[in-house]
């Protein structure tokens, strides 16, 4: 793992207009992204389509295209690769064509919803949908999710990034963990 104030002087210089520092910045940066790629997949069906190499390549393509990003840290950068990634699961689950908004697909606990085999896309559709009516009512909650659940930030690590106290974030957490269980039961059972 790279140094944080490496990548950080990477990600401004970047931001500066730098084209090398993004080049330095994927090499510098790949293992990790490499590794956030992995733990998303690891929730994914063993014959999935989408390998780890594929889903750093595509979110890749993605960061480059992200030039009004203001970054902040390394944390900053990885909490947003993260979120591309998982946007992209959701857009290969959707474009899959699975049944939108659960159809008639059994509740699962939040942790097992993006296992994303064909008769789990639908719950990956409808995590994704609860998250997103979630960021409409508490952005900071579901920053949070993103940032513990998939980019497998800790409580410390998405506490500074959010610039809030770690029992801040545990509650909000824990209150986020159930407000999504509650919408994606709702969502099963219409």
């Amino acid at each position: 793992m790279q140094p944080p104030n490496e990548i950080t002087e990477l990600l401004i210089a970047w931001s500066g207009g730098d084209k090398k520092a993004l080049d330095e910045l994927m090499q510098v940066a790949y293992q990790e992204l490499h590794r956030l790629a992995h733990r998303h997949l690891a929730k994914e069906r063993g014959d999935h389509t989408l390998q780890t190499t594929a889903l750093v390549n595509e979110a890749y393509m993605k960061l480059i295209d992200q030039k009004r990003v203001q970054w902040q840290s390394r944390s900053h950068f990885f909490a947003l690769s993260s979120q591309i990634m998982r946007r992209i699961l959701v857009d290969y689950a959707r474009s899959r064509q699975y049944a939108k908004r659960g159809g008639g697909a059994s509740a699962l606990p939040l942790d097992e919803a993006l296992i994303v085999a064909p008769e789990r896309a639908a719950e990956m559709i409808a995590l994704d949908e609860a998250l997103t009516e979630l960021a409409k009512h508490d952005e900071r909650k579901a920053r949070i999710v993103e940032l513990r659940f998939f980019a497998g930030m800790s409580i410390d690590e998405t506490s500074e990034l959010l610039g809030v106290s770690p029992g801040t974030v545990m509650k909000d957490w824990t209150l986020a963990k159930a407000w999504l269980q509650r919408e994606m039961d709702r969502s099963n059972s219409e």
